[in-house]
């Protein structure tokens, strides 16, 4: 049986509200809903989120009211706080950073190598107690779902394994040995299990 990572879609970015307290923007709704319309959405048996808003949005979507939507702090993005909200492409280049110094923080954010750890770990957690006949998806954030595709692949932090820009992506993971069985591919056109 399968396990898939998805992360958020498109926000509604301000920078006056906290990053964690986001939400979908009306692009990402209509993705999350075309996704959840999909034969494979209703296929999942659990679904397991970040505690930030816009994570708990699309799996409250995805799921459809079929289950509820467990929730994880340890799922969380990469701690970005001690910068707070950065322009797109000053982001982009701190990501690119965070990616290429995994053990450093850039400028107070959480290390890489945490943030994997603390990824790795919750996932796990999780799937300690889970009964590996069931479809499960995590839902979370783009930069620690890298984070935990690198680490399933066995291979170095690096941002090039990093999913396609504007979110709304998944990959699939066996549940028996972990290994990954698909690359990031936008929720709305998998096909499924």
């Amino acid at each position: 049986m399968l396990a898939i990572y998805i992360t958020h879609p498109q926000v509604l970015i301000d920078p006056a509200i906290p990053v964690p307290d986001w939400g979908l923007s009306e692009r990402g709704r209509e993705r999350s809903l075309l996704a959840a319309s999909a034969g494979w959405a209703g296929k999942i048996g659990r679904f397991v989120a970040s505690t930030e808003r816009k994570a708990i949005e699309t799996a409250d979507i995805l799921c459809a009211g079929r289950a509820a939507v467990e929730t994880d702090h340890a799922m969380g993005e990469n701690d970005r706080s001690a910068t707070g909200f950065l322009p797109p492409d000053a982001f982009e280049d701190a990501a690119d950073w965070f990616f290429a110094h995994p053990a450093e923080s850039f400028h107070g954010w959480e290390r890489a190598v945490d943030a994997q750890a603390r990824i790795v770990s919750a996932v796990e957690r999780v799937l300690a107690g889970h009964d590996p006949a069931v479809p499960i998806a995590f839902v979370g954030h783009g930069g620690v779902g890298t984070l935990l595709k690198c680490h399933l692949n066995g291979t170095p932090i690096r941002r090039d394994g990093d999913q396609p820009p504007g979110g709304g992506n998944l990959f699939a993971f066996r549940l028996a040995d972990r290994s990954v069985t698909c690359d990031w591919t936008p929720m709305e056109s998998w096909k499924g299990f």
